[in-house]
């Protein structure tokens, strides 16, 4: 009796410790005021009531910090800074911690089940395309959004610390966040693979230099072509015609290859992941199927 009561408390205590994921938290750390870099900053979505802003301050763990500037974002801001619709309800709402130089740019989706579009990949290409760079930026909504208006409430936050960023740049950035999460609705294309796109289009205009639109042309032909990916003519143009608003722009994406180099990892990191957990499934499978014979074995 004790060698099958032993036994079964071996199975539980496996099988907690395959069951139970492991956290990952989005937390960065109570880290004071840092008097170089200024306060962390939040800008929270005017639509909210008070109970989700609550929500919404747990969620970006603004208590950890010692002091945060906080603000609001609303429909006119979103008018304002990428020429929305100023009757908007936003509800999306941000946490930003500034960052030295050469650090890189961080996007966390704190609650990714209510954000139904845009992934952290398509935030991050978006950003540096609008000039954001060196800091943590921790995304999240207390409903359903697709996750555009997130955007803006970063403008704001640069805005109202001073910081300007040039407003051609953020709505060539609004225009490929959209672009982006069309295409992977209307085509049918996985999202992170749209990102992927993005970020080798993006890479490849910083190492050709393209001086035309036809140049501009080649390089996302070349880059569908690479990644097997097919499109409507009507997205194709769409596309060329971002890239090429970004080349009259001269966004200088030789000042971000790290970050852009990085981001095809983690992207790629993201396209295999299936590969990776149903090898790890099988592998589950497979030991519990052993166990199981082998206590069989044993009470037989």
């Amino acid at each position: 009796m004790k060698t099958r009561v032993s036994l079964w408390m071996l199975i539980v205590v496996l099988f907690t410790a395959f069951a139970l994921p492991s956290s990952i938290s989005a937390s960065t750390g109570d880290q004071g005021i840092n008097e170089k870099l200024g306060l962390p900053i939040v800008v929270y979505g005017e639509a909210l009531s008070e109970a989700q802003k609550a929500e919404v301050s747990e969620l970006l763990e603004v208590n950890q910090h010692d002091q945060v500037d906080e603000f609001t974002v609303n429909g006119q801001d979103l008018a304002n800074y990428i020429g929305g619709n100023p009757n908007s309800n936003m509800y999306s709402s941000v946490k930003i911690i500034h960052k030295d130089n050469a650090e890189g740019l961080n996007i966390e989706i704190v609650t990714p089940d209510n954000i139904t579009q845009v992934t952290k990949e398509m935030y991050t290409n978006a950003l540096l395309t609008a000039g954001v760079e060196n800091a943590d930026v921790l995304v999240a909504s207390s409903v359903k959004v697709s996750g555009h208006s997130a955007l803006t409430g970063i403008y704001k936050a640069y805005d109202a610390k001073g910081v300007k960023l040039d407003e051609e740049r953020m709505k060539v950035a609004s225009d490929e966040l959209d672009i982006a999460t069309d295409i992977a609705e209307k085509e049918g294309v996985d999202r992170d693979k749209i990102s992927e796109l993005l970020t080798e289009i993006k890479k490849q205009i910083a190492e050709q230099d393209p001086a035309t639109r036809e140049e501009v042309e080649q390089i996302v032909q070349d880059q569908l072509q690479s990644l097997n990916i097919e499109l409507s003519e009507e997205d194709r143009q769409r596309l060329i015609d971002l890239f090429e608003q970004m080349r009259n722009l001269n966004i200088n994406f030789d000042q971000v290859q790290n970050q852009l180099e990085d981001l095809t990892g983690s992207i790629q990191d993201l396209i295999n992941d299936d590969g990776f957990w149903n090898s790890l499934r099988n592998a589950v499978q497979d030991f519990f199927k052993s166990l199981s014979n082998f206590i069989n074995s044993l009470l037989n």
